[in-house]
């Protein structure tokens, strides 16, 4: 089970290339490292089980995000790429992808977001991501957030499962989110719905979460 993850949530202008790349090294060189290590017994003894903890967001951006679902959307298409020859194997993959959990992690992510430097983004930017990100991401948190045992719960279905599932969503009302963005190929549909959600009916999001 690969869980090894780290965050990052802020203007793109605020963050440095080397925070980047230590986000890109944990998150998905740090799953690539441990493949190669477990990988070629597994082939050898044509059997095993690898579970990786990826995200929602290995499947959709997220504003404020980019860098993080960046090294998600990564650890989606390797292990998508892989999947093929693993079965050859006998080997299979999963891909966990909660969406937000209720941990220290997050905590620690919003509170460094507070606290931190917006002076290189424009004060419209810094704005819309205090005043707009930040405030609805609690409110979203706290109406559909899980709790870290629901996701061992989750992994634990995936892990005993006799014919495991490549991709595994731990939260259901994420499903609709992933279903449009398959809808319109384009990307329009879901760009235009998440743009409305966050500018024009911004309101209406936080009183239905709540």
């Amino acid at each position: 089970v690969s869980n090894a993850g780290v965050g990052m949530a802020g203007p793109l202008e605020c963050q440095s290339l080397a925070a980047m790349q230590n986000i890109m090294d944990t998150n998905f060189f740090g799953l690539v490292r441990l493949v190669k290590e477990v990988l070629p017994d597994m082939k050898r003894r044509r059997g095993g089980h690898i579970v990786v903890i990826s995200s929602i967001m290995g499947l959709q951006g997220i504003v404020f995000n980019d860098i993080y679902a960046a090294s998600k959307f990564a650890v989606e298409g390797f292990c998508e790429s892989l999947v093929v020859q693993a079965l050859r194997f006998n080997v299979a993959i999963s891909l966990v992808e909660p969406g937000p959990v209720m941990t220290e992690f997050e905590t620690k992510l919003y509170e460094e977001a507070k606290r931190a430097d917006y002076s290189q983004t424009d004060p419209e930017t810094a704005d819309i991501f205090t005043n707009l990100y930040l405030r609805n991401s609690r409110d979203v948190f706290a109406s559909l957030g899980q709790t870290p045992e629901d996701i061992a719960e989750h992994t634990l279905r995936v892990i005993e499962a006799a014919r495991p599932p490549f991709r595994h969503q731990t939260n259901v009302a994420y499903t609709p989110m992933a279903a449009l963005k398959h809808a319109d190929p384009s990307g329009a549909l879901l760009t235009d719905a998440f743009y409305k959600l966050l500018f024009k009916y911004d309101a209406v999001l936080r009183l239905s979460l709540r």
